[in-house]
């Protein structure tokens, strides 16, 4: 199975608007993971400059060569079974600050294995600054298409480690729909208080744009379907100094209704509530090196009654086909030297109630696995001899399965072991 690979920012064109190298606001001087300086430039809708102009255009690319512990048969589309090279991605990014009430990020991808154009992440803020309850706050307003993408944080699904992953070999079928099934094919309107610089809270809801749009924004208008109504979000955050580095800990709910495929036909929909625990810590040492770790849980239960009646899944006599729950932990600790040579160790974990209907093999979802990498960032600090927009970090991941698809062994009743699938990843990823 060939999945998009997770989506990743690294935008000089904010560096160069404050005057500020890639460390400041980045850990190991490389997007996406915020540091706490980075969180407040987003939080104040990325206003903050100290140039009068700058050209408010980036670029991206990540390149990767993929090997798998067992070829994958059928190979995936227009690769091979196995040992891929491949152009993961290509972006392109409008981003930055337009004087001290609004700012933002648009970014277009080109997918290197899908062979296609779509636009990206997308966040643009409206912010105004004033007093709650006494303390400083930041009033906002968020526009963005992904539930999560709005984050300051980076345990919530749409910057939450792997920063960038593998898009050509296999990975565990079952997920929440926070987990970014939702990402490229919304709108959401959310409005958001930072409450002296410890509290946050968020509250918006999404819906879905016409399948025509979508379909010109080269996004897949049918997956999953479109929201009926809309789907409300809700974040809360609590940030304080701790042992001394920055601690967090916060919450966040997604509720939709789904028209699986955009088929209404059945008057019915499909129902889904994902609530999310989240916690993080960050510090940064006298060495100048830095400590973090975080951590992510995800409770979904849902009611698939419309899939059910249009038999997309099941054939709609089965009793389990509707009803069913996930839950996700997603885990990880990283060090990183001198904002230059990073190490981050993971672990990830999907159980659920089983259901034949909804997946295969044992008709179990259950995933395990551990993810380690290695990478090198040799111009975090603005030295880079090609110039201070130009940033580069080349990395090696290794992720081993426990379970796969709700098995160790034989997890698709055709012989496979989960961990075949286990993947070996050199990638190189350029931002100027």
């Amino acid at each position: 199975m060939v999945v998009p690979a997770h989506r990743v920012e690294a935008v000089p064109a904010f560096a160069e608007q404050t005057g500020l190298s890639c460390q400041a606001c980045h850990v190991g001087g490389f997007g996406p993971q915020l540091t706490p300086f980075g969180r407040e430039f987003k939080l104040n809708g990325y206003t903050m400059r100290t140039k009068a102009f700058n050209v408010p255009l980036s670029a991206m690319a990540v390149g990767s060569f993929t090997h798998t512990r067992k070829d994958q048969v059928p190979a995936p589309d227009g690769l091979d079974r196995n040992d891929n090279l491949a152009f993961d991605e290509g972006s392109v990014f409008l981003a930055g600050g337009v004087g001290k009430h609004f700012g933002g990020f648009a970014q277009i991808t080109y997918d290197g294995v899908e062979k296609a154009w779509a636009w990206d992440n997308l966040d643009l803020r409206a912010v105004a600054r004033g007093k709650l309850f006494g303390a400083d706050t930041v009033f906002g307003l968020t526009l963005n298409n992904s539930p999560t993408v709005q984050d300051a944080w980076n345990t919530t699904p749409a910057w939450g480690y792997p920063y960038t992953d593998t898009a050509v070999s296999g990975t565990p079928g079952a997920a929440p729909l926070i987990d970014d099934a939702l990402a490229q094919n919304t709108l959401g309107l959310s409005a958001y208080a930072w409450v002296g610089q410890k509290i946050y809270a968020e509250a918006g809801a999404y819906t879905s744009p016409a399948a025509g749009t979508l379909d010109w924004l080269g996004a897949d208008p049918g997956d999953p379907g479109d929201i009926h109504g809309l789907a409300p979000y809700g974040r809360l955050a609590w940030q304080h100094q701790v042992g001394g580095g920055t601690l967090q800990a916060g919450a966040f709910a997604l509720k939709a209704a789904i028209n699986p495929g955009r088929d209404r036909s059945s008057g019915l929909h499909d129902r889904y509530t994902d609530l999310g625990l989240d916690a993080s810590w960050q510090k940064a040492l006298s060495s100048g090196n830095t400590l973090s770790t975080q951590l992510r849980y995800v409770h979904e239960s849902s009611t698939l009654r419309a899939s059910c009646a249009l038999a997309l899944i099941g054939d709609g006599s089965s009793s389990e086909c509707a009803h069913g729950h996930l839950n996700e932990w997603r885990g990880d600790i990283g060090y990183t030297w001198h904002n230059r040579i990073g190490t981050t160790l993971a672990a990830f974990a999907i159980s659920g109630s089983r259901n034949a209907d909804l997946y295969g093999g044992n008709g179990r979802p259950d995933s395990n696995g551990v993810m380690a990498q290695v990478d090198y960032t040799p111009w975090g600090g603005s030295d880079s001899p090609l110039g201070p927009r130009v940033n580069m970090r080349v990395g090696l991941q290794y992720t081993a399965y426990g379970k796969f698809d709700g098995s160790r062994h034989n997890y698709d009743n055709a012989g496979a072991n989960a961990s075949d699938n286990n993947a070996l990843r050199l990638f190189t990823w350029l931002a100027f």
